[in-house]
């Protein structure tokens, strides 16, 4: 599937993608960890004695003798179960995670990604032998649609499944408090202690940042927003009936495009870049993630400096994929309160 929102420049769909993990050695590796269920860590993992359960969004109840402590998740799930007070768990991660510069993707948040194993570190690359050398007990991902677990790749994903259970949050066509309250509620399972001071005071600082969206929304009066991303050859305008932080952004008063000539999946449309001014926008939220071209990058194209929101200075980050814990989501709601009431009507 593309990504949510957009596709990342010449990406390929699921389905074409190849798993960076070789097959060698991988029969020995799925036998010392057993099916599905994992191994205790030397750590003491699962020492605490309690069976554990918890219905993921794929409405399967996932089960285990006890409450799992070696974790494999999805970089940015992985940081949200951060924020929640679980980074002691995190013993791997898939997804964009160290970029080139040997700096931390901003995906991973507060994670420190020196104390995981990174299986992964792009869309298609899955190291089963390495993940399997974790002992995993638990593995966690986002699922944007229905039983698409994301950056597992298909190709491989049931010899990943067979290593340890799994859960999939569902990340798409729902607002985005809803993913946030799936993971509190999942952390919460696993041992966290939502009334701790850092996520109650995370609560409030996103709750307060919403009610500032909404009045700055209300004040802006028709500002016509556009999320987009770019890419070499085409410029994607996103579909806000699906992205959850945008279907947010509605909720509370912002007005957004939307595209009506959809990709088939419904995230969003391609327009080349000729077309690119067919939506009229007095700001444009950009894609800011390393797999898609930032204004530097875009600046080039002229097509692009003749948008009116470019012309106009009007252009702030987005971030495509949302860290879904309250202290991820807040600054996201801050910026773009910030960018509303800094914008201005461009006819």
């Amino acid at each position: 599937m593309p990504n949510p929102g957009f596709p990342t420049p010449g990406r390929p769909t699921r389905r074409t993608l190849l798993t960076a993990a070789g097959a060698v050695g991988l029969g020995a590796a799925l036998a010392a960890c057993g099916s599905g269920g994992g191994t205790k860590g030397a750590d003491g993992g699962g020492a605490d004695g309690r069976a554990w359960s918890f219905t993921d969004d794929r409405g399967r109840a996932v089960t285990a003798k006890n409450t799992p402590r070696r974790i494999v998740a999805f970089t940015g799930t992985a940081a949200a179960l951060h924020d929640f007070g679980l980074g002691d768990r995190i013993v791997g991660v898939f997804g964009e995670t160290r970029r080139a510069d040997g700096k931390a993707d901003p995906a991973a948040g507060e994670l420190d990604i020196d104390k995981v194993t990174i299986v992964g570190n792009a869309w298609g690359e899955f190291g089963i032998e390495k993940y399997a050398a974790l002992r995993p007990e638990l593995l966690v991902t986002h699922m944007y649609d229905p039983d698409a677990l994301w950056y597992v790749p298909d190709e491989s994903k049931d010899k990943i499944l067979a290593l340890a259970p799994s859960i999939a949050v569902t990340t798409a066509r729902v607002p985005l408090p809803e993913p946030i309250k799936r993971y509190a509620a999942l952390a919460e399972s696993l041992g966290a202690d939502l009334n701790a001071k850092r996520v109650t005071e995370a609560k409030a600082r996103f709750e307060a940042a919403a009610e500032t969206l909404r009045q700055a929304a209300k004040a802006a009066g028709g500002l016509k927003v556009m999320a987009a991303s770019g890419s070499a050859d085409l410029f994607y305008v996103t579909n806000p009936a699906l992205s959850t932080d945008l279907m947010y952004f509605r909720d509370l008063g912002v007005d957004l495009v939307v595209p009506d000539a959809l990709d088939p999946q419904g995230y969003f449309e391609s327009l080349s870049w000729e077309n690119a001014g067919k939506y009229r926008a007095d700001l444009i939220l950009l894609d800011n993630r390393s797999t898609a071209l930032q204004p530097g990058d875009l600046a080039a194209k002229p097509a692009w400096s003749a948008l009116p929101a470019v012309k106009a200075g009007q252009v702030a980050p987005w971030d495509a994929v949302p860290r879904f814990s309250w202290l991820g989501a807040a600054p996201l709601l801050e910026s773009l309160a910030e960018a509303v009431q800094g914008a201005k009507k461009l006819g």
